[in-house]
């Protein structure tokens, strides 16, 4: 009889991936195995506190039961058709996504990326079909320091040199301008202008959070304008800054809005655009598409998504213990923090680069049985899932006080 394989160690499971994958990603050298909650368990058993929840695609935490049980269920139904066919699941997912953000239309994609790419195309073609912009001239406007996804036209209008050298030729028709800056945008704003592209927090730049009537600022400029405003709230949206959609706390509403990350609720690639029908109502059969975009089991497990946040309890937790993570890191600022930026449960956190690399101090707090991720220099995000309790986030906010302490 043959005896079972021995299980793999954290170490060899690293080892055993270099030769074979694409160096696309620079993780921590952590393996994780099981996870529940706010908590994950990684190949020898050592426990997490998750305060990264997967760039916010885990903001109901990991295989939250209702969104487990969605899943479970239409498994045992019906997975996929294509869209060459109707599915009994995606109507009533496309009803309550646009009720829930007051949009008209729904157009499903998988992943943010593909949200991204699809709200440019929609753009352009209302530029050329409703504005009257002469053929190929659309120009989009977009934000310095941004962070759309990484496909090619994508980081066309990236500023994040990695990301973009070697990867050229690049797509034209962009524009660039600082962030936070309304008199750059209107400068930049002409009749070729399509839309406006931004992200209502800057999530990767490390988690930049506008002046107050920026957004306001430029829904006002491109409505006169005669431009859309397209808002990128794949990572911002869906509860993590206390609303709904983080373009609430200026009580503005854009013409389209992307969303994904959360949308899938950590178990199902699930974006979509979503938008005023004058807008979404350009795009005509054949002229866009996705094999698995609006699938049932997506369309499922997005309609539980939905009803998680219709209660209004996720966002209230997040804009509650917000103040929670407010308040502790304004405690550090000076004992090693040297500053830092928050909306609801969303912080960048500057630290002070004596202390060593954003990189150098995420794995200290990994050490310390906590998840976090740096961004730039010695920036980390700190992002938990929107279950995380208070007391959990108390104790990572003391790990993160003894860190800085070394």
């Amino acid at each position: 009889m043959t005896a079972p394989a021995r299980a793999r160690t954290s170490d060899e499971l690293i080892r055993a991936e270099q030769p074979v994958l694409a160096h696309n990603y620079h993780p921590l050298p952590v393996v994780v195995a099981h996870a529940e909650g706010a908590w994950v368990e990684d190949v020898e058993g050592r426990r997490y506190l998750d305060m990264l929840a997967g760039y916010s695609a885990l903001n109901f935490g990991h295989r939250h039961p209702a969104l487990i049980e969605a899943a479970h269920r239409q498994l045992d139904r019906l997975t996929l058709t294509s869209r060459a066919f109707h599915n009994d699941q995606l109507a009533g997912f496309a009803e309550r996504l646009a009720r829930l953000t007051g949009q008209d239309m729904v157009l499903p994609m998988n992943t943010g990326a593909e949200a991204v790419e699809s709200g440019i195309k929609v753009a352009r073609k209302w530029a050329y079909d409703v504005k009257g912009v002469p053929a190929d001239r659309a120009t989009i406007v977009v934000a310095a320091d941004n962070f759309h996804g990484r496909t090619t036209t994508i980081v066309s209008f990236s500023t994040d040199e990695t990301a973009r050298s070697g990867f050229g030729p690049f797509t034209p028709g962009f524009r660039v301008v600082p962030y936070n800056d309304l008199a750059a945008l209107e400068a930049a704003v002409d009749e070729t202008t399509a839309a406006v592209l931004i992200e209502p927090v800057q999530g990767e730049a490390g988690v930049i959070v506008p002046d107050d009537g920026y957004l306001a600022g430029v829904r006002e400029l491109t409505r006169r304008a005669g431009c859309l405003f397209v808002a990128d709230e794949i990572q911002s949206g869906l509860g993590r800054t206390g609303r709904t959609l983080a373009v609430e706390h200026e009580d503005v509403m854009p013409d389209l809005v992307l969303l994904g990350k959360a949308l899938g609720g950590g178990i199902v690639p699930v974006s979509a655009v979503v938008g005023r029908r004058e807008v979404l109502g350009v795009l005509r059969p054949g002229e866009h598409g996705s094999t698995f975009g609006g699938n049932p089991l997506a369309a499922a497990v997005g309609t539980a998504v939905v009803e998680l946040l219709e209660t209004g309890e996720f966002q209230r937790r997040a804009a509650e213990l917000g103040g929670v993570l407010r308040e502790g890191l304004t405690d550090l600022v000076g004992r090693g923090v040297v500053g830092f930026r928050s909306r609801g449960l969303w912080a960048g956190v500057d630290v002070d680069p004596a202390l060593g690399t954003g990189r150098e101090i995420s794995e200290r707090l990994m050490r310390e049985g906590i998840l976090a991720k740096d961004t730039h220099g010695s920036t980390i995000r700190l992002a938990p899932p929107l279950t995380i309790t208070e007391a959990e986030l108390r104790s990572a906010l003391a790990v993160l006080a003894g860190a800085l302490a070394v």
